[in-house]
């Protein structure tokens, strides 16, 4: 994004701003961010939340929703206690140093994205790194915008936190009491590990859904019949492929190596299941199946 697409975040908050209780401004109005002020209202009611966002129509959707209060601009950022930056993870670095230009001393920032060593990197240097945290919620659907806000949505969610220790204490201590009232679980991690972790975990997922899209489209171009005898299956495994390319294109190339590696693992395990076809080897595909059929008790001692 440019610097002159940054400066078209809209509308202006109430001046003077009244005080009430936290302010909280979240700059970019979908899905993780809307979900995690409709959170900060339902704890903290006396909150004034405030919405930064490029897209006037969804300003205005958010407000009329009841997901922000009012419209902000950059400049009302030196009044914040809390900023969200909730951006395309491309955006964020830009957005995020152009923030911690503006906030005062006693402000903590934190961007949601699922990339952190390019976001950690960005700001690495700048004079207000104290005032930053950078977290990944481990939540969200296939849904965006505004109108995608969930209450509740973080609720026994894993919270991923990298370079705590950059935070300066009683803005970390700030941020994290407000991630526990929220429900979350607080991991800690570094931002190279989290990359690549992240990248099998969830990013390797959404291309899965992508491609067994596109496969699926492509064939029905031919042959209607598949989506009429298209099952809830074939709907949970695609449900990520409705997620927003604008979102997923930054954080492929942001984590473009990582992403890579893991593509290349998973491409040679369909060639030898392939494999295990052709060569009509039903007991090692049986076998293949069965070994993996452990995820289930590892997806249950997550829940737990």
């Amino acid at each position: 994004m440019t610097k002159s697409n940054i400066d078209t975040f809209q509308a202006s908050a109430p001046s003077p701003l009244e005080r009430a209780g936290e302010r909280i401004y979240v700059i970019g109005i979908g899905l993780i961010g809307g979900s995690m002020v409709l959170d900060i209202k339902s704890l903290h009611p006396e909150a004034k939340i405030y919405g930064i966002d490029t897209n006037e129509s969804h300003l205005q959707e958010a407000i009329a929703l009841g997901v922000v209060d009012a419209g902000a601009t950059f400049e009302d950022l030196i009044h914040a206690d809390f900023v969200i930056v909730s951006v395309p993870v491309d955006v964020a670095l830009t957005v995020l140093p152009k923030v911690l230009d503006v906030i005062g001393d006693n402000t903590i920032v934190f961007e949601v994205g699922s990339t952190k060593t390019p976001i950690c990197e960005a700001v690495a240097n700048h004079p207000k790194r104290r005032n930053f945290i950078a977290t990944h919620p481990i939540a969200g659907t296939e849904f965006s915008g505004p109108s995608a806000a969930i209450k509740g949505l973080f609720q026994g969610k894993t919270n991923i936190i990298c370079e705590v220790e950059k935070t300066t204490f009683k803005l970390q201590e700030k941020a994290l009491q407000l991630f526990t009232d929220m429900g979350m679980r607080i991991r800690y991690m570094d931002p190279k590990s989290h990359d690549k972790h992240i990248a099998y975990v969830s990013h390797l997922s959404h291309i899965s859904a992508f491609m067994l899209g596109k496969t699926v489209i492509n064939k029905e171009k031919d042959e209607q019949d598949i989506f009429d005898m298209a099952g809830s299956g074939f709907e949970s495994t695609v449900r990520l492929a409705k997620s927003s390319p604008a979102m997923w294109t930054p954080i492929f190339k942001q984590n473009r190596k990582q992403v890579v590696k893991t593509l290349d693992e998973y491409i040679s395990n369909l060639s030898k299941f392939k494999e295990l076809l052709e060569n009509e080897d039903y007991e090692a595909i049986y076998n293949e199946m069965q070994s993996v059929n452990k995820i289930k008790e590892i997806l249950n001692g997550m829940k737990k």
